[in-house]
């Protein structure tokens, strides 16, 4: 490709410049050092191989021991768990990346086996998420969440807390910035959704009530870190874990405007993949009034090829993309991107959990 290849054009993202627009997604592994779901060697090993993104995104990350809906992912809310980071994002310094760290309450995602003291997962509302599973133990296999407990709203505060001092943690293990999960059917897409959120306090009902605990989030994260190193994930469209919006055409767009008036650097939108919407294609009247209301960088997510990426940044439609199974796959990814170089396949019996087999031993161009 020229140097013109709009993958390879630098972005400034908020605080930093991107040297180029491949973004590795957040990826969970489910590969944590038991106990206290600590980041170990081959985590370090794995974002190191991965630093030649232009920017990586943490797999999700537990904001608290309430936050945590999957067995053997990692936290940021210990010290051990704060040194481990410290680790791999010194490592990924050192190699030449950046990387922000996803922060992740998994909200009515849980399970009793996964919480402290066996407590009920928590949610907007006591609303089960049918179908939805998690995996609670290596022997267990994927087990069906219960119907959660609905916060009260005293707690809420409480909730907003968990993610500053999540933040204040993420900054302190030497990330350049955070994304805040509120995609993927976790908590606060639960808040979001109209089907999921059935309060009747100030944090449902309305639009402007379901988005307050998100942008509360926000702006307590946003005064941990500041604006320029802030993003957003959101799954406009996107059913996975049983969360569904009756008008996601006014809701999404309405909270990009609401982001962009806080003033953060990015929105990573899932437009197509997994999460419920991939026959559909990508919602493009959803996408479009989203730009238009969000003045800062857009970057999209959902199974995109390099191709793809290529003719939607030159058309304007997005300013980055994060890939994410071709990372796995591929520890160069962007370099195979530069060449036109084949992509290795990846091997989904090792996506979660296991050892370094289908985590660090993917070939590198120089290997083949």
């Amino acid at each position: 490709m020229s140097e013109q290849d709009p993958l390879f054009t630098p972005q400034v993202l908020g605080d930093i410049t991107l040297p180029n627009r491949v973004l590795m997604s957040p990826l969970t592994r489910s590969r944590a050092a038991q106990p206290g779901d600590v980041p170990q060697a081959m985590n370090v090993e794995y974002y190191r191989q991965r630093a030649g993104a232009g920017l990586i995104l943490s797999e999700a990350t537990q904001i608290s021991p309430q936050g945590k809906g999957y067995a053997f992912t990692p936290g940021i809310h210990s010290q051990e768990q704060i040194a481990g980071w410290r680790r791999v994002t010194d490592a990924v310094h050192d190699a030449g990346g950046r990387m922000h760290a996803q922060l992740w309450h998994v909200g009515r995602i849980s399970h009793p086996e996964l919480q402290p003291g066996g407590a009920d997962p928590v949610a907007p509302s006591a609303i089960k998420p049918e179908g939805a599973k998690t995996f609670i133990s290596a022997e267990s296999g994927m087990v069906e969440v219960p119907t959660p407990r609905a916060l009260d709203t005293d707690e809420l505060p409480g909730i907003v807390e968990q993610y500053r001092q999540a933040a204040i943690n993420a900054r302190e293990a030497g990330f350049d910035g955070v994304e805040v999960h509120a995609a993927n059917g976790y908590l606060l897409d639960q808040f979001i959704k109209s089907d999921s959120n059935a309060r009747t306090d100030a944090y449902g009902g309305s639009l402007e009530n379901r988005l307050r605990l998100p942008l509360e989030v926000v702006r307590a994260v946003v005064d941990v870190w500041g604006k320029g190193r802030v993003g957003v994930r959101i799954s406009p469209t996107g059913s996975f874990n049983d969360v569904h919006d009756q008008k996601p055409e006014e809701t999404f767009p309405a909270f990009a405007a609401a982001l962009d008036e806080i003033g953060i650097a990015y929105l990573e939108v899932v437009e197509d993949s997994f999460q419920g919407n991939h026959e559909n294609g990508r919602p493009e009247s959803i996408i479009s009034a989203i730009r238009e209301r969000f003045s800062g960088v857009y970057i999209a997510n959902g199974a995109y090829t390099a191709e793809e990426a290529r003719e939607r940044i030159a058309a304007g439609k997005t300013d980055l993309v994060t890939f994410g199974r071709p990372f796995i796959a591929n520890p160069d990814l962007p370099e195979r991107f530069r060449r036109g170089a084949e992509l290795n396949e990846p091997d989904y019996d090792t996506f979660y959990g296991g050892d370094e087999k289908g985590y660090t031993d993917y070939p590198f161009l120089e290997d083949r």
